[in-house]
């Protein structure tokens, strides 16, 4: 019988009782339903077209804090406690320094409610707490602090074609800021999305297609004929289904906790253990591909996430997409698949921290990915082990690769190689993230030997590391890629007023952005 307790409402007790599920997780999971059925009802009845943006946001943002409520209890509070004093932040401060006071707060006050968790709530439990929803809201709070210091302070000459697309040029109400921060789609499992991009989508402006104008400015020529999100929602409700049973059946019997267990590593040979190491973190991906692609389905269904038309004529709802489940499986390079894991961390890990880092970027990036994450041990160790390991294949990829393009069997000879490598290499990196703690994190990296680790380092210092150039080559590094792709959005799609050169899919994220009942 599931017995984990919850802060949140016990109301669905028997239900928890009856699947064999913690209650917390049971409470999420029917929440995130609900957030379906009311986003159906939302893009139904409270149309842009028949109903204010006022009313609009009223109703976003508190469906949203009622869910945030049901889940988490009057823990809740944490989430407009940390939204209304980084409010007061922006206007007291003002906009030349508000995006780093705003930044220390919220990733502060979020780092304090995590190592809170983790001491009142039982060590390393797999239970559903108030800092998942934090963590989103921390990225929402600090991206939009960077946009509306791009777009108040600095001069348009001083940023980047994303910065000037996402920049915001005035200073949000309350209640907008609120309903960004909270609202009912994204308070749970997120995905985060751009503040431009949201506000589009509540004023209705999604389906404007605009042209350049004189000075470069946009001027609205005609609207586009809304286009229906059911076919997309569905399809992506069926990815969901197929991950949650994966996850129940499969999932539970290939732990990854067996990759250190002392009768399997005294017996296993080393083929085996490759194999196992491959085949349990693959086994451990579905929860995430449930939770992360439901969120994107419930915006969806919203009518949010509309991205204008691809070359057939087809209608393209991923502009807040998470992941794209091909690409992550298929990966042949460590860059491939960060490019399509948890893209929207990737993208704010982009925007607020690795194009305004003043050294070491990459390094930057991977630490606050790690304090963002939380305060487990097992985190740092994966994302200090991701910086090497990203390193190192860039340097591989970088002085190898182009001489493996032709002929074709050559091609396909160097994709299966490094597809291999690639699933390995990821599987031996997030391994304590996992696990969590420092000891059994160790015991396995042990059990290998520190043979990847050693391999990387060997790699950075026998091969020229070909230094990336930021604004140029930002594709290239760390969680961080697209900036070019982002770009050529408007281009490639009508130049559509919502896009804000924001371009969201050649994917990669971690937790359901991260809900933490889902975590890894």
């Amino acid at each position: 019988m599931a017995t984990t307790s919850t802060t949140g409402s016990t109301l669905l007790q028997p239900l928890s009782n009856a699947v064999q599920l913690p209650i917390d997780q049971v409470n999420f999971v029917v929440c995130q339903v609900f957030a379906l059925l009311a986003a159906i009802w939302f893009r139904t009845y409270l149309h842009s077209s028949k109903t204010s943006s006022f009313i609009r946001h009223v109703v976003a943002t508190l469906l949203g804090l009622y869910l945030a409520l049901f889940c988490f209890g009057w823990y809740a509070l944490h989430f407009l406690v940390q939204s209304g004093i980084s409010y007061c932040i922006m206007i007291i401060i003002g906009v030349e320094n508000m995006h780093k006071y705003c930044f220390v707060f919220a990733l502060g006050y979020l780092t304090v409610c995590q190592i809170t968790r983790v001491y009142i709530f039982d060590y390393g439990q797999y239970s559903a707490d108030f800092s998942g929803p934090m963590m989103i809201i921390t990225q929402k709070i600090t991206s939009l602090a960077c946009e509306i210091h791009d777009g108040m302070f600095r001069k348009d000459e001083e940023l980047t074609p994303s910065q000037r697309g996402l920049a915001v040029r005035r200073m949000p109400s309350l209640l907008e800021y609120l309903s960004y921060n909270c609202n009912f789609m994204g308070i749970l499992a997120g995905p985060l999305c751009s503040y431009k991009d949201y506000i589009t989508f509540i004023e209705g402006r999604s389906y404007h297609v605009t042209q350049s104008g004189e000075h470069g400015k946009e001027e609205i020529q005609y609207e586009k004929t809304e286009p229906s999100p059911n076919v997309a929602v569905i399809q992506k409700l069926l990815v969901c289904g197929l991950s949650l049973l994966f996850h129940l059946t499969v999932s539970k019997t290939l732990p990854v906790e067996y990759n250190i267990d002392e009768h399997f590593l005294a017996t296993a040979s080393w083929p085996t253990k490759v194999i196992y190491l491959y085949v349990s973190l693959l086994a451990a991906r579905p929860k995430y591909y449930f939770a992360w692609t439901l969120a994107d389905a419930i915006n969806n269904a919203a009518g949010f996430g509309f991205r204008g038309y691809d070359k057939n004529g087809a209608a393209r709802w991923d502009l807040i997409s998470n992941l794209r489940i091909q690409q992550i499986e298929m990966s042949t390079s460590f860059k491939m698949f960060l490019d399509n894991w948890n893209i929207q961390t990737a993208l704010w890990l982009k925007r607020v921290c690795y194009e305004r880092a003043s050294s070491s970027p990459t390094i930057q990036t991977f630490i606050l990915s790690a304090i963002w994450h939380g305060v487990y041990p097992g985190y740092y160790l994966t994302f200090l082990t991701g910086v090497v390991m990203t390193l190192a294949a860039r340097a591989v990829r970088n002085n190898f690769r182009h001489h493996f393009i032709e002929p074709p069997q050559l091609k396909l000879l160097y994709d299966v190689i490094t597809w291999i490598a690639t699933q390995i290499a990821i599987s031996y990196t997030v391994v304590p993230f996992v696990l969590l703690s420092v000891k059994p994190s160790f015991m396995f990296y042990s059990s290998w030997y520190y043979s990847l680790h050693s391999a990387g380092i060997l790699v950075l210092l026998l091969l020229p590391v070909k230094k990336t150039q930021r604004g140029k080559n930002t594709h290239e590094n760390v969680q961080l890629s697209r900036s070019k792709k982002f770009d050529e959005r408007g281009n490639s799609l009508g130049q559509n007023s919502f896009s804000t050169t924001n371009n969201v899919c050649n994917q990669n994220q971690e937790r359901a952005s991260r809900h933490p009942s889902l975590k890894q």
